[in-house]
């Protein structure tokens, strides 16, 4: 059950960003940021309380507060690191160390993996960096080294992220998640209103897209307790390694809705990453 439910996570994460890039493009994310937090801790607000039972006590404070501690800055890092390099670099690296975080705390806290699991993990890592290629372009410019870094840092966050996730109390349902979603909220609000002068003279071409960051924001909240629960349910390093294979289901989300023409190497990363979701499905 628990990779499954790491898998549906992937699959919602990669929808939830597919939809924040559209809202992005409309907007300055700054501004959709607090829209996005909200809607998501209002919707698993209501799952936690009626649908999903757990235990709410002081550790879903503690590990919440520390999962959006995390989580937030890896957000605002990766939009920066998007900002400035190619999906094709920043993509793979910040989906590969959010993994590998997990995978190494899960290793050293004992879990078992398989030979298969460990073939899925290479398979899963390959098709990452397969699938996020893009058509190079002659305006492309190279990566530095301060993008590089960037990349990296919020990669790594982003694994603190899912591992803090991951070793919250199994009593508590989603609350670690819905209580990281409050908190973040608060984290992005007190950041809008720090930059709501500044934010205020953006000129206004369009109009704000609301349902795009709200239904963007359910699906990443959903994700995260979703993801949650995966943990309880199957190994930490497994599970951690499904669920970023999120650029896979953004790419199809890209090609389905959007007619984006994948390219052959994308192809075959997609092909790469069901393989290893069977592969680490059986470890």
């Amino acid at each position: 059950m628990g990779p499954l439910l790491a898998l549906i996570s992937s699959i919602t994460w990669g929808l939830a960003d597919f939809l924040g890039g559209l809202a992005s493009r409309r907007t300055r994310i700054v501004r959709v940021l607090p829209i996005s937090y909200l809607s998501g801790a209002v919707v698993v607000t209501f799952f936690s309380i009626f649908l999903i039972p757990g235990e709410l006590n002081s550790d879903s404070y503690l590990y919440g507060f520390f999962a959006a501690f995390f989580g937030v800055p890896a957000i605002a890092l990766l939009y920066v690191a998007l900002s400035r390099g190619p999906m094709g670099i920043v993509s793979p690296i910040t989906a590969l160390m959010a993994a590998f975080v997990p995978v190494i705390t899960g290793l050293l806290r004992g879990d078992q993996v398989s030979g298969i699991g460990y073939f899925g993990m290479a398979l899963a890592a390959l098709s990452v960096i397969l699938v996020s290629q893009e058509q190079k372009s002659e305006s492309a410019q190279p990566i530095t080294l301060s993008t590089l870094l960037i990349c990296v840092a919020s990669g790594t966050l982003i694994g603190a992220y899912l591992t803090v996730l991951g070793l919250a109390p199994s009593n508590q349902g989603i609350w670690t998640s819905t209580v990281a979603r409050w908190f973040g909220f608060i984290f992005v609000g007190v950041f809008f209103l720090i930059r709501l002068k500044a934010i205020s003279k953006d000129e206004k071409t369009q109009p704000f897209p609301w349902a795009l960051a709200i239904v963007a924001g359910i699906f990443d909240a959903s994700a995260n307790g979703i993801y949650q629960i995966a943990t309880q349910k199957g190994v930490l390093a497994i599970v951690a390694v499904l669920a970023s294979l999120y650029p896979a289901a953004t790419a199809l989300l890209a090609r389905i809705i959007l007619n984006e023409r994948l390219r052959l190497i994308q192809n075959v990363g997609v092909v790469l990453a069901l393989a290893a979701a069977a592969c680490l499905t059986l470890a």
